[in-house]
């Protein structure tokens, strides 16, 4: 035997045991953070299945007892219908991140791919959108929408959400673009591809994590904006589930329902969480395209 060969060992020892250690320490630290996270989402669900004035009790174990589904069950009666409005952001929410996703997915190839006099003041023009606050044009946007026969019409409140969603969708494509070599777009011209055959059939299965991107953020946008809602709409049949979570959280004599509100806030997370779950990788690495070039 070597006379290294304890040594050896103890070193192989020591750095498996800091390894191990690590491992822990990580695994501990994403468990603590996970419980951060998901416990607010657990004990809204909680609060939910909780009515009257239960909902505002401290939290503990002792809410566990008075639990039920009282609070669904209302909103599902007919008189108040939270299916209509979870219905009415469904198209919403879906109109604008198609709008948005196709616009910017278009915009995007053109500014990661064409040069033009005066790219870069229209690119960063289309980005300037950012920095206005919508409350600052909400009366002017009121204005346009009544000239053009859209005001209190999904397609009104649509086209206003989708132009607040392009900017960060064009941004997004326009980076993604700029990462897939030109050879392969090259390639698809050779075999006599056009433009339009080349984004569809060749680029759209690579910039997938890019469109996913957009679309999830131009329809969560939507499915949670208020005040152009409120703002747009003023028939009841038109609301979206942010309006009318607002309609609820009133009761009779100003007496604020906690408990439908509770109810109606988890309702409105459903969406959000399933889309997240199943499109999480995608979003994800659209995002770290999107940050890697600006």
């Amino acid at each position: 035997m070597s006379v290294d060969a304890a040594p050896r060992r103890a070193r192989t020892r020591t750095w498996q045991a800091g390894r191990a250690l690590g491992a822990t320490s990580y695994y501990l630290l994403a468990a603590s953070i996970a419980l951060l996270l998901v416990g607010p989402l657990a004990i809204a669900v909680l609060r939910s299945l909780q009515s009257g004035l239960a909902v505002t009790s401290p939290v503990g174990p002792a809410m566990l007892g008075s639990m039920s589904m009282e609070n669904y069950v209302a909103l599902a009666d007919p008189s108040v219908d939270i299916l209509l409005y979870v219905r009415n952001s469904l198209i919403v929410a879906a109109g604008t991140a198609a709008i948005a996703t196709v616009a910017g997915a278009l915009a995007g190839y053109a500014f990661g791919r064409f040069h033009f006099r005066g790219i870069n003041a229209l690119f960063l023009g289309i980005l300037a959108i950012f920095m206005v606050p919508f409350q600052a044009i909400v009366i002017p946007l009121l204005s346009l929408l009544d000239l053009l026969g859209l005001s209190n019409s999904w397609l009104g409140l649509i086209l206003v959400h989708a132009t607040y969603a392009l900017p960060f969708c064009v941004f997004v494509m326009r980076n993604t673009v700029l990462e897939i070599p030109r050879e392969l777009e090259e390639a698809a011209r050779m075999d006599g591809a056009n433009w339009w055959q080349t984004l569809l059939h060749v680029l759209r299965p690579v910039i997938l994590p890019g469109l996913v991107t957009a679309a999830l953020f131009s329809f969560l946008f939507s499915w949670t904006e208020f005040l152009g809602a409120v703002t747009f709409l003023n028939s009841q049949k038109l609301f979206t589930l942010p309006v009318q979570l607002l309609n609820l959280q009133l009761g009779t004599q100003g007496i604020v329902d906690f408990g439908y509100l509770e109810a109606g806030a988890v309702i409105t997370m459903i969406p959000c969480l399933i889309l997240y779950a199943f499109l999480q990788r995608y979003y994800v690495s659209g995002l770290i395209a999107g940050s890697v070039k600006g």
